[in-house]
C-alpha cells in the first residue's frame, strides 16, 4: 500500500516509515522539517511542506495513490504547552483537521493517530486501561484528546475508519543504527542521562526523590521505538480487515524509575551519569503505566524489544554514532525518488 507517514522525518514516524518499507509498503512522507531531520526519510520520497497549508496538502493526495494514513505530525512538549497553548491547538488540532478533510476529499479512509497517555492526566489506578477517565492537565494532552475526538465525529459522520495509539513513554533506537533520537532540544530522560554521561550535559537533572515510589523517583512504563512502530503496522493491518475504530496504550505493564534507568545507562556504557537534584515539577505524578492488554488481544501484538536494558543499550549506540557525525545530512541521498 501506499502510505502518507505525516511527520515521517521525526522519531517514531522514521522507525514506522522503516517498518512500512520492510513489510512490502511504500511510506510516503510529508515533514515541514521544523523538529524532523532530512537524514531520517529513507525510505520513500520526502515531501517537504506544513499541515497547514491545505493546497499543497490536497496536492499530495493528487499526485500519489494514497491508501492510508498514519499521522505523526505534532508538537510534543508538555510544558512549552503551558506556555503557549495557542501553538499547540492551532498546530495538532486544526491542521489535523486539514489532514482530514484533505482525505475525506480523496476518498481515504483509513488512519492510524499517534496519540498519547498524557490524554488520561493524573492516573487514578495503576496500570491504565484504555477506559481510565480522560483529563489532560496540559494544552499538549488536551490537543491530542481533541484528535480523538475529532476522529470519531468523522467516523461517524463520513465513514473513517482510525485507530488512536496511546504510547507511553518512547524510547531506544533502531537495532541497526540507521535511526534514533535527535530532538533539539532534548528533552527525554534516556537521550539526556546519555548526553550527561558522555559529558555534554553539565549534569542530569532528576526531579523529585520524594515520591510515594521504592525509590523515591518517578516511574515511567518505556517502551521502544521498534516495538510502536510494530503497532501502527499491526494497526493498520487490523483497519484494513474492516476492524472497528478503537484506541490502544502502547506500553509494556512494568514501570522503571528514574534512578533505575540511570543505573541503567551507567551499565551500558561503563560511564558515571552526573545527576544534579532538582525539585519536583508541577504535574509529574508519581507513576505512569500502561495495562496493554486490549493490544495484546485485539492487535496481536506486545512489546518486543522493551527491556530497560535493550532500550538504553541501543540509545546508546545511537547516539555515539550520532555524536561522532556518522549520521550526515547525506544520508538523504540514499532517498528513492
Amino acid at each position: 500500500m501506499q502510505i502518507l507517514v505525516t511527520g515521517g522525518a521525526g522519531y517514531i514516524g522514521s522507525h514506522t516509515a522503516k517498518a512500512l518499507a520492510q513489510a512490502g509498503h511504500q511510506p510516503i512522507v510529508v515533514d515541514n522539517l521544523q523538529h524532523g531531520h532530512r537524514w531520517a526519510v529513507r525510505w520513500g520520497p520526502l515531501v517537504e511542506q506544513d499541515l497547514a497549508d491545505r493546497d499543497a496538502l490536497r496536492d499530495v493526495f493528487r499526485a500519489y495513490r494514497i491508501d492510508a494514513v498514519i499521522h505523526f505530525a505534532a508538537l510534543i512538549e508538555a510544558g512549552e504547552s503551558v506556555q503557549e497553548p495557542a501553538k499547540y491547538f492551532r498546530n495538532n488540532v486544526a491542521n489535523t483537521m486539514n489532514l482530514l478533510d484533505a482525505m475525506r476529499e480523496s476518498g481515504v479512509r483509513r488512519i492510524v493517530f499517534s496519540s498519547t497517555a498524557a490524554v488520561y492526566g493524573d492516573p487514578r489506578q495503576t496500570p491504565m486501561p484504555e477506559d481510565h477517565p480522560r483529563q489532560p492537565v496540559n494544552p499538549y494532552g488536551e490537543s491530542k484528546l481533541m484528535v480523538e475526538k475529532l476522529l470519531q465525529w468523522y467516523g461517524n459522520a463520513y465513514g473513517l475508519a482510525w485507530t488512536a495509539l496511546r504510547y507511553f513513554n518512547a524510547s531506544g533506537a533502531d537495532p541497526d543504527g540507521e535511526l534514533g533520537e535527535g530532538h533539539q532540544p532534548e528533552s527525554h530522560l534516556i537521550p539526556r542521562a546519555i548526553a550527561a554521561a558522555h559529558g555534554d550535559l553539565p549534569a542530569l537533572h532528576l526531579f523529585g526523590t520524594d515520591y510515594d515510589t521504592p525509590d523515591g523517583t518517578a516511574v515511567r512504563d518505556y517502551i521502544h521505538v521498534t516495538d510502536l512502530a510494530s503497532a501502527h503496522l499491526r494497526a493498520l493491518e487490523r483497519l484494513t480487515a474492516g476492524k472497528p475504530s478503537a484506541a490502544f496504550n502502547l506500553g509494556t505493564g512494568q514501570g522503571y524509575s528514574v534512578k533505575e534507568v540511570i543505573a541503567a545507562v551507567e551499565r551500558a556504557g561503563g560511564k558515571t551519569v552526573p545527576v544534579q537534584m532538582a525539585p519536583r515539577r508541577p504535574g509529574d505524578p508519581p507513576a505512569l503505566v500502561a495495562d496493554p492488554t486490549r493490544a495484546r488481544q485485539e492487535l496481536a501484538w506486545a512489546a518486543q524489544h522493551s527491556s530497560l536494558a535493550n532500550i538504553v543499550e541501543t540509545a546508546w549506540t545511537w547516539y555515539a554514532r550520532y555524536r561522532a557525525g556518522e549520521v550526515a545530512e547525506t544520508v538523504a541521498s540514499q532517498r528513492p525518488a
